[in-house]
Formats: C-alpha cells, structure tokens, sequence
C-alpha cells in the first residue's frame, strides 16, 4: 500500500506499507484527499518536538468507508463520505475524567504521535469515524483544521457582545473566524498577507488588521471605543503575537492560546493580574466542534475553493512541502489527492 512517510529534516518520500488487518470493532476507510497540515510542516522542517520518527503524517481527512468489522453500529455502512476524529484518549487521565477528551494527557494524534492518513487505505476504530452528510471527500479534509478553530471559541465562551480579535488568518484562525461572527460577535481579523485578509472578511470578519504595516495598538483601540478586545485568540504561536495577545487585550479580557510558541516567551506579567485576565489553552476539538463544522458547510456558504491552495498526487507531494516550507505565508490548504 503507497503511503507518504516523513523521515528526517526536509525528507519525505513515498514508501510502501502492509495494509491494515479490520477487527470487529473498526472501520477500514479508502483515502481520497488528506490535508498538510502547519504540525506536518512542523514535522518537515524538524520543529515539532513531540512526532515520533520516522512518521506517515496526516490527520485531516476526507474518506468513504470501504468495509466495516463485525461490531461497527449500522449507521456506519460502506460507501458513506466520513471524516475522522485523529486524537486518542486514555479515558483515565484528569482531561478524560472531566470530559474533556480532546486534552487526553496521553494523546496521541493521527500522523504526529502515530503514523497519519497519508496513504491509500487506514483502519481505524469505529468511535473516530464521523458521518460528512452530503459533503464531498475534498470538503471533508477541511473539517478538522477548522473545528480547532471552533473549539477555541467555545473556549473563549464568545458571546454576541463581544469584540474578538483573531491572530493568525491560516485554516485553523479562519474557523475562529466564522465561529465568532456565527455567534454574533464583532470580529477583527490580524494576519500579514492582505489576501488572506480579504477571505477572513468574506467568512466573517468586520474589520482586518495587516500587522506588518499597521498600528495594531492603534487600531484596536478606534475600534473598540478605546477598550480594546474583549477576546484575543492567538492562532500563530510566535513570541510576537503571544505578546500581542496579552497586550492588547481588554481588561478582564479572554486570551485563548492555539498555537504552540518555538521559543520562550516573555510576558509583563502585570497584565495578568492588573487586567485580571482568563488565559485559557485550546486543543485540539470536541466531537460536537466536528459536528458544527460539518453543518456550517454543509449550507455551502464557506468558499472552499479558496482555502485549498493546491492538489497534489501522492508523487507531487515531497515537492509541494518543499514549496510550502519556502513559502509557508501564502498557503492555506495544500490536499494529496489518493483516489
């Protein structure tokens, strides 16, 4: 079976691999598109300090069912379009024992901790493999990017009064995007690249912010009225833009942090206290942030074309991520094609 393996710094190749054997609790799924994710790149470029070497990455998956084992429940049938929840969950940790799978202290995630998606055919435990409805395989490789970006949402409790400030407009800030405006908030996309800015406004957005040559802390307080956002989800993890993150926000504010920083960051840790702020960490999604991703495409309104910025067979892909790591701004979704 062909598969996408990551093995070293900036070396990725195709390599073949048993295929799996079904037992009566899984599901075996054909792989039609899976997604590069920002942890896969991580992974090429040598940065991702928990992968496990060598690895087949990926995690993002659009997928139809091929066979099911004996146990799977009839509403998983072969033929259906899914996706797939890629983390693990021990059930025994303080996370799973409050409910909150998606932090398991031992997780292990599809293509990071174990070997991914990036191959033709992968079996996988019925509990993780969720129904897509009408969605086509290629928009199913979206989903999970951007449930991150609704959990973290959930996270921030936004309301409809709130100001959200999103830094970081790739896959994962844009579902932070349209969930915030979904929940009536007052949205203000951060990011360098004006393009991308442009699509954070037709998903949501009512005011952007170009970093790179703006006055954010200007900005900010002209359109808050002087109070700054209520809520800053921080959706890069750099030094800046966690800095930023505390900075900028109102007193007695939200910062909801998604991004995994390279380097330590220094903070002025009066602000913690002086604001009184909630600083809430956000990983990975919950089951029901899967779930209203899929009905927030499902009414058609996301402009999906414009999220992938390219698909590649599995051949074209090491060239794709080379690509990619030379210019990692202006790339939203690179997708591998299998079938």
């Amino acid at each position: 079976m062909k598969a996408i393996q990551i093995s070293g710094l900036r070396q990725m190749q195709i390599v073949n691999v048993p295929e799996q054997e079904l037992q009566a609790d899984e599901v075996l799924l054909r792989l039609e598109y899976v997604g590069f994710c920002g942890s896969d790149l991580s992974t090429y470029l040598g940065k991702n300090p928990m992968v496990k070497m060598p690895v087949i990455p990926g995690h993002e998956i659009g997928a139809v069912i091929e066979k099911v084992g004996a146990n799977v429940p009839e509403g998983l049938k072969p033929g259906m379009t899914v996706t797939c929840n890629p983390y693990t969950n021990c059930g025994k940790c303080a996370s799973c024992r409050n409910s909150r799978v998606n932090a398991c202290q031992h997780n292990e995630t599809l293509g990071v901790q174990r070997n991914g998606a990036m191959r033709e055919y992968i079996v996988l435990p019925w509990e993780k493999v969720i129904p897509a409805g009408l969605l086509t395989p290629r928009t199913c490789a979206l989903i999970e990017p951007m449930s991150v970006g609704f959990h973290a949402v959930s996270r921030a409790q936004v309301t409809d009064i709130d100001v959200v400030l999103v830094i970081g407009c790739g896959m994962v800030g844009m579902g932070a995007v349209v969930r915030s405006a979904q929940r009536g908030a007052t949205v203000v996309a951060a990011d360098i690249d004006d393009e991308k800015l442009e699509l954070a406004k037709q998903m949501g957005a009512s005011y952007t912010i170009n970093t790179k040559t703006e006055d954010v802390h200007a900005r900010l307080l002209e359109m808050t009225s002087g109070f700054g956002p209520d809520v800053v989800i921080e959706a890069v993890g750099s030094t800046q833009t966690y800095q930023m993150a505390v900075d900028e926000v109102a007193f007695t504010g939200r910062v909801i942090c998604i991004g995994y920083a390279k380097t330590e960051v220094s903070f002025q840790t009066k602000f913690f206290v002086q604001k009184e702020l909630d600083i809430r960490g956000s990983r990975n999604a919950q089951p029901s942030d899967f779930r209203a991703v899929i009905h927030y495409l499902e009414r058609g309104t996301c402009p999906v074309d414009r999220l992938i910025s390219k698909e590649v067979s599995p051949e074209e892909a090491p060239e794709a991520m080379q690509q990619w790591a030379d210019n990692p701004g202006k790339t939203f979704r690179i997708l591998v094609r299998f079938q």
